[in-house]
C-alpha cells in the first residue's frame, strides 16, 4: 500500500496538527518495534500547504514530529514578527509581519550544511520521499502544486526553468505568504520574476484531492494503482471554525465582509476538498460533515473507490465557537502566538480520543 499524509493550512495552529502527528509517530513506533521510526519511514508522499507545507516538509526531510513540535515552540513568535513601527506607509499596509525571520529560520533549516549557507534544492536527496507543496503564483493567477517528483511535467532537467532547481526554503516560504500577514516571495525561472504567496489561496488549503490526484493521474507521471487497498490518504487539519456572521444586520457593514467572506470561501472550499476525498474514496474516519450528509464513513457510493481515507481534524459551530474563545480569545487566528498551549491542550486530547493504529496500516 502507498500511503500520502495531507496536512492543511493554518498558521500557528499548525501545533494542533502536529500533537495528532505526534500520537501517529507515536503508534507506529510501537507498532514497528522502532523506537526511533519517523513518519518519512512510513508515508510515499508528504503534501503541505502554508504551515502544513512547513510541517511536511521537515517530516519528508527525516525529521521527528517531536523535533519539528520544539521548532515551532522556539521559534513560534519569531516566525510572527511584526513590521517595525518606522517601515515606510506603504510597507506595512502590504503585511503585518516581516518576511525576514520566516525566511532565515526556513533557510537553515532546509540547508545542505545546517547554517543557510548551502540550500538545499527542490530535488535535494535529503528529501526522502515524494513531497507536494502548494503555492500561487500571483503573477499569473494560478495555482502551482509543486513536486519533486523528476518525471513532472515541469521537472524536466532540461528545462531552463525546470522546477527542481528552486531552492527548497523559497518553495516552502512562498507556501507560507499569507496575504496581509506576509510579502509575497519571489522565485526567478529562466531569468524571469514571479512573485508567490500562499497556497491556501488555491482550492487546496486542504491538499487532500491534488496529492490524491497528483498520484494517479497520468499527467503527474506518477501512476500509482488505485483502490482502497492500494493508497491510503491520512488528512490532518488545523481546526475549523464556523464562518457563520452574527445575525445583527447592524454588524454586516463594508468592513465587516471585506474581512469575513474571503476567510468563508477559504473554508467552504476546504470542506469540499474533505467532502470529495470521502466521496472518491473509502472513508474509514472522520468526523461528521454535516447533520445531512453525516461521516460518509462506510458509505457505498457504487463504483471503485481510488484510495481509503482518513480526515482527523476538529470543527466549532458557532456557538461552541463563540463559547471557546470567550475562554480562550484569538485561538483561531492564524498568528495566535500566544495560544500555544491551549492549540497543544486541545491537539493532544483530540489525538488521544480519535487517532488509532488501524487507520494507519
Amino acid at each position: 500500500m502507498k500511503r500520502i499524509l495531507s496536512l492543511d493550512g493554518g498558521g500557528i495552529r499548525g501545533v494542533f496538527s502536529l500533537e495528532i502527528l505526534l500520537r501517529m509517530e507515536t503508534l507506529l513506533r510501537e507498532w514497528s518495534g522502532k523506537p526511533d521510526m519517523v513518519l518519512a519511514d512510513h508515508f510515499d508522499l508528504f503534501a503541505g500547504t502554508s504551515t502544513g507545507a512547513i510541517i511536511a516538509t521537515c517530516l519528508c526531510w527525516g525529521m521527528s514530529v517531536e523535533s519539528i513540535l520544539e521548532l515551532y515552540l522556539k521559534f513560534g513568535k519569531t516566525m510572527f514578527t511584526p513590521v517595525p513601527w518606522y517601515r515606510p506607509i506603504k510597507k506595512m499596509l502590504v503585511s503585518r509581519y516581516q518576511a525576514k525571520p520566516l525566511s532565515e529560520f526556513l533557510q537553515k533549516v532546509f540547508s545542505n550544511d545546517g547554517d543557510g549557507n548551502d540550500p538545499a534544492l527542490l530535488d535535494s536527496d535529503r528529501l526522502r520521499k515524494g513531497l507536494l507543496v502548494v503555492v500561487r503564483n500571483l503573477t499569473n493567477g494560478s495555482a502551482w502544486p509543486l513536486t519533486n517528483n523528476p518525471e513532472a511535467c515541469f521537472n524536466n532537467q532540461c528545462l531552463p526553468d525546470c522546477n527542481l532547481k528552486i531552492p527548497l526554503w523559497k518553495v516552502v516560504r512562498a507556501s507560507t505568504a499569507a496575504p496581509v500577514y506576509f510579502d509575497p516571495e519571489e522565485i526567478v525561472l529562466n531569468k524571469k520574476p514571479y512573485l508567490f504567496v500562499d497556497g491556501g489561496i488555491t482550492p487546496y488549503n486542504n491538499p487532500t484531492m491534488i496529492a490524491g490526484l497528483t498520484a494517479v493521474l497520468p499527467c503527474y507521471n506518477m501512476n500509482w494503482e488505485t483502490g482502497p487497498d492500494k493508497i491510503r490518504i491520512v488528512s490532518v487539519g488545523t481546526m475549523r471554525f464556523s464562518s457563520g456572521l452574527p445575525s445583527e444586520a447592524q454588524r454586516l457593514w463594508l468592513g465587516y465582509n471585506a474581512e469575513s467572506i474571503p476567510t468563508a470561501l477559504m473554508d467552504g472550499v476546504a470542506w469540499q476538498q474533505d467532502f470529495l476525498a470521502r466521496c472518491l474514496g473509502e472513508c474509514i474516519h472522520g468526523e461528521k460533515l454535516d447533520s445531512e450528509i453525516g461521516d460518509l464513513v462506510g458509505a457505498k457510493l457504487g463504483g471503485r473507490s481510488w484510495f481509503s481515507y482518513v480526515r482527523y481534524n476538529k470543527s466549532y459551530s458557532l456557538q461552541a465557537m463563540r463559547e471557546l474563545l470567550a475562554e480562550r480569545s484569538n485561538l483561531a487566528a492564524l498568528d495566535a502566538v500566544h495560544a500555544i498551549p491551549a492549540l497543544q491542550q486541545v491537539g493532544k486530547a483530540y489525538a488521544a480520543e480519535n487517532v488509532r493504529l488501524e487507520h494507519l496500516v
